[in-house]
């Protein structure tokens, strides 16, 4: 039953969508007197250590070669230190509604390196669907990329923003080319997460931040729902979408997850949409269903 549960590819699509949605809200409750390096540092080994025991509980063998060790490094310090690093830091200068933007270009990053590196074709069909996506997440967070210019050091937001994408897309493929070496998914997660919380800690010490964590229940209950629902779980489905799919499919999801997000939000902080969001969100959900139906024969 479990099988053929995670057989689903929609189950692959949809899964990490809907969590990675609703960690928007509940990341909120880890922003304070924590630094982000911290709190982000804590998730990603939370998550190694649950991964490590998975690995551990199925019987695999996740103590990998040494000569896999440098490739997990670069992986886990690229896609788990330097993205979310930069993502916290772009916020910095530029509103989180452009973050979410820039984030929605992983579509074609990812399509970009699937084609180059695993040759994987990019329709024309898909190309548009995704232009139609990026163009709807636009919309739906237009006043907020008007907002981007009246802001000190925009520019410098939007470089590191921009690396934070690249950072995610490189990680991607590290990930997919590591998996079809034959690295075990689950071991090869745990460790790359592991050596990622690593890399936000040097940092963290590097640039004097230290290391600290939250006083209060909301913090640590929302750190557990991170690494646990928020991390292990839908990073095990979607780079299982990754390895059956490719990399520009799984990145659709980037295209949806602004738009359920804000319907959380909605519900439980009282954002209100308004005719202009509205039309970004039809964009997205319409790119996504055209996107992804099947060829005809």
């Amino acid at each position: 039953m479990t099988t053929r549960l995670l057989d689903s590819t929609r189950l692959l699509f949809w899964g990490p969508t809907l969590v990675w949605a609703s960690t928007w809200h509940v990341i909120l409750y880890q922003l304070g007197p924590v630094p982000a390096l911290n709190s982000v540092a804590c998730r990603f080994a939370l998550a190694s250590a649950l991964l490590f025991a998975i690995a551990e509980l199925r019987g695999e063998a996740w103590r990998l070669p040494a000569r896999l060790q440098p490739g997990l490094l670069l992986t886990g310090a690229v896609q788990y230190g330097l993205n979310y690093w930069c993502v916290y830091e772009a916020e910095r200068y530029i509103p989180s509604g452009l973050v979410a933007v820039l984030f929605s270009l992983m579509v074609f990053g990812n399509a970009l390196s699937g084609a180059w590196l695993f040759g994987q074709p990019i329709t024309r069909r898909f190309a548009a669907s995704a232009l139609v996506g990026v163009a709807g997440v636009t919309l739906i967070f237009w006043p907020e990329v008007l907002a981007t210019g009246g802001r000190p050091n925009a520019g410098l937001g939007l470089a590191i923003g921009l690396l934070a994408v690249a950072s995610a897309c490189t990680g991607n493929a590290l990930t997919l080319r590591q998996a079809r070496q034959g690295v075990p998914l689950v071991p090869m997660l745990a460790w790359s997460m592991g050596y990622g919380a690593l890399s936000l800690l040097v940092a963290a010490g590097v640039t004097g931040v230290g290391f600290r964590t939250g006083d209060t229940a909301a913090w640590w209950w929302s750190l557990g729902y991170l690494a646990v629902i928020g991390t292990v779980l839908p990073f095990l489905l979607y780079f299982k979408l990754v390895q059956r799919k490719g990399p520009a499919h799984a990145a659709l999801t980037g295209v949806l997850i602004p738009v359920i997000a804000l319907g959380v939000s909605a519900l439980l902080e009282g954002w209100q949409p308004s005719p202009l969001s509205g039309v970004g969100m039809a964009l997205c959900l319409g790119s996504v269903f055209v996107a992804t139906r099947p060829a005809r024969g």
